[in-house]
């Protein structure tokens, strides 16, 4: 598509830290930029993850390794700089882009602040609001007089807004979703869907048996790695000490492979309500529309209850919405919170739950998206 942008040229430097969660974001990034008409180079320390991700690559986006030292043979940085999620880029790299700057004559001053951007983790929390698009000059090393600024994606008209690709709407209207169903193995019989991606969530083995208890039928789409791993662990322990706890086989599972990212948007579009970790996967449930839980990743000061609480109360959570994420996270005083997942012979469609994601949905698509904000904060300069 064409863009109403100039043509930028990006560097976006991405360290793979633990669950793939900051390159599944970046490539994200990338692609969007690159819908839009933008020329992005992505730099990654480790890039494996993209050979199941994003096996076909993306137009517009090239992959480069991102080693120490960085070998700048033939490379030239591009107009705009992105550190995602506090990486330290390398000594020599900022050299070189500070000096592309200056010999562009873009000095200190508005002329070139928008062009080195801090990209931040995604909150709902009230900070975000207030330091989102703040700068931070450069005090020492290479990028000495330059500035940095930090951007926030968020969920506010205030913030820097979610990805969301140009053509999502119009693929989830496409969708097939029992041909979908198929190519994984599963035959739908019109069973109740659950899709699973987590880490070890405190509320699981709780999750299990009520599902297996429940009059309608369900079948739970476990992801690869350490939810299959999670799942399995549980499943074993209580064939081995209740082995009548499924009895009725109210309960299946269909353990599925490493996704791609745009199966595992298909994956949240069959299902009737999708358990998610991590900050790619949150949004990417919202743009499904669908009931969400969310499996926030656990820090050791506690931190998460903060953000997850900040992500309910933006979501205006009803209290079984609430009681169940916490229980889940476990944050609940109690396991008794288990009882408000909504299941019963009815199926699967609580009101609440659902008309809650559905308006947040509809306030998002109101609001620019990430990509397109990130291009327009970056070219006032340019």
């Amino acid at each position: 598509m064409e863009s109403p942008y100039p043509q930028l040229n990006w560097d976006i430097f991405c360290q793979v830290i633990d669950n793939f969660g900051d390159v599944g974001v970046c490539w994200r990034l990338a692609c969007n930029l690159a819908q839009r008409g933008q020329t992005v180079r992505l730099w990654l320390d480790d890039a494996t993850a993209l050979s199941w991700m994003a096996p076909l690559g993306a137009p517009g986006v090239t992959v480069a390794h991102w080693s120490t030292p960085l070998n700048l043979t033939d490379i030239t940085p591009g107009n705009v700089l992105v550190e995602a999620f506090g990486c330290e880029i390398n000594p020599e790299f900022v050299a070189a882009y500070a000096y592309q700057i200056r010999a562009r004559g873009l000095k200190d001053g508005s002329n070139q602040t928008c062009t080195w951007v801090n990209l931040e983790y995604l909150s709902a929390e009230p900070f975000v609001e207030r330091c989102h698009g703040l700068p931070s000059p450069v005090m020492t090393g290479p990028g000495r007089g330059l500035s940095k600024h930090f951007f926030y994606p968020g969920f506010t008209t205030h913030t820097g807004g979610l990805l969301r690709e140009a053509d999502l709407l119009q693929r989830q209207t496409q969708f097939d979703r029992r041909a979908w169903l198929a190519q994984q193995g599963l035959h739908w019989q019109g069973e109740r869907l659950l899709s699973l991606f987590c880490y070890e969530p405190a509320g699981l083995a709780n999750l299990l048996e009520r599902l297996a208890s429940d009059d309608t039928a369900t079948c739970l789409l476990v992801t690869h790695g350490r939810a299959s791993a999670a799942v399995q662990a549980i499943v074993s322990s209580k064939n081995s000490l209740e082995p009548l706890w499924n009895k009725r086989n109210k309960l299946s599972f269909l353990y599925l492979p490493a996704l791609s990212q745009d199966d595992f948007d298909h994956l949240l579009w069959a299902c009737d309500v999708n358990f998610v970790r991590g900050e790619d996967s949150l949004v990417r449930a919202l743009w499904a529309g669908k009931p969400l839980v969310w499996h926030i990743y656990p820090q050791d000061d506690g931190a998460h209850a903060t953000k997850l609480n900040a992500l309910l109360d933006w979501l205006q959570a009803p209290p079984t919405l609430r009681q169940f994420h916490l229980h889940w996270n476990g944050l609940a005083r109690t396991s008794d919170a288990v009882a408000s997942f909504p299941a019963g012979s009815t199926g699967f469609d609580p009101e609440d739950w659902q008309t809650c994601v559905r308006q947040a949905r509809a306030k998002l698509l109101a609001q620019p998206t990430l990509a397109d904000q990130l291009i327009g904060f970056c070219t006032k300069s340019h």
